[in-house]
């Protein structure tokens, strides 16, 4: 049995060398970085399958790699403050889940170039929100960041922006991010599921591809210390913005 004979039929196996090789570069990224994988791996792998498909598959191996910092981050993180911000993503998870399941894929596709530029605006901006802590802000934030995270798994930068920008300890700061997005994606791989989203195909693909991601995860944190960190997140905006460019629907007939 060669591997593409275990392939969902609709994705030939170029498709799926494709789809590793925008894994390594997205995993790459987060290793060195902690940010950016969505960013870089939504535009381009939906540009090169469905975009159901490879949201879905972004997910399973997403919540597969945050399973091990979820005790941590349980004992360190301010339990009752990310609490209320969960609120919001168990409102805005299901949403975007339901119009990535209705909306047509060069639709989703515009919409997630749009959203991904938008977002890569926001980290360039180094927006930190250094407000008083209101609890409908907290549930509009995690809201945002759960409609991203349902439509196209892209829900890093608001929730980043927020608590990054809170006069907490970094190490709880991070410890509520983890937890979040520990929550965020349960509520997705359910929306997924419900709405059958979660497919044979997608977890076969997470088998092929989850480990390539992984190798590039780790390739990335091998690199950390070794470059500059100022210069490695210059490059990881510029690809951020090079698949934004390459995956817009407008440039299929010229780079596919």
């Amino acid at each position: 049995m060669t591997l593409a004979d275990v392939l969902p039929k609709d994705v030939s196996l170029t498709v799926a060398m494709a789809l590793c090789a925008v894994a390594f570069v997205s995993g790459t990224a987060r290793g060195f970085s902690g940010f950016g994988s969505a960013l870089i791996f939504m535009p381009l792998a939906s540009s090169i399958a469905a975009p159901r498909l490879v949201a879905a598959l972004l997910l399973v191996i997403d919540f597969v790699a945050a399973l091990p910092l979820l005790p941590d981050a349980w004992r360190k993180a301010d339990r009752k403050a990310t609490a209320v911000i969960v609120l919001g993503a168990l409102v805005g998870v299901p949403v975007g889940t339901y119009f990535l399941s209705v909306l047509e894929p060069v639709t989703t596709r515009w919409i997630i170039s749009c959203f991904v530029a938008a977002l890569l605006l926001l980290l360039l901006s180094g927006w930190r929100y250094r407000g008083k802590d209101h609890a409908w802000l907290s549930v509009g934030i995690g809201g945002l960041s759960g409609f991203c995270s349902g439509l196209a798994q892209t829900g890093g930068p608001p929730i980043v922006g927020y608590w990054l920008g809170r006069p907490i300890a970094p190490i709880v700061a991070r410890a509520n991010i983890v937890l979040f997005f520990g929550a965020s994606d349960f509520f997705s791989m359910v929306s997924y599921a419900t709405t059958g989203l979660i497919s044979r195909e997608s977890l076969v693909l997470s088998l092929i591809v989850g480990p390539v991601y992984a190798i590039g995860v780790a390739f990335g944190a091998s690199l950390f210390g070794r470059a500059s960190e100022k210069v490695f997140r210059a490059i990881c905006y510029g690809l951020i913005a090079m698949a934004v460019i390459a995956g817009l629907p407008v440039l299929d007939g010229i780079l596919r």
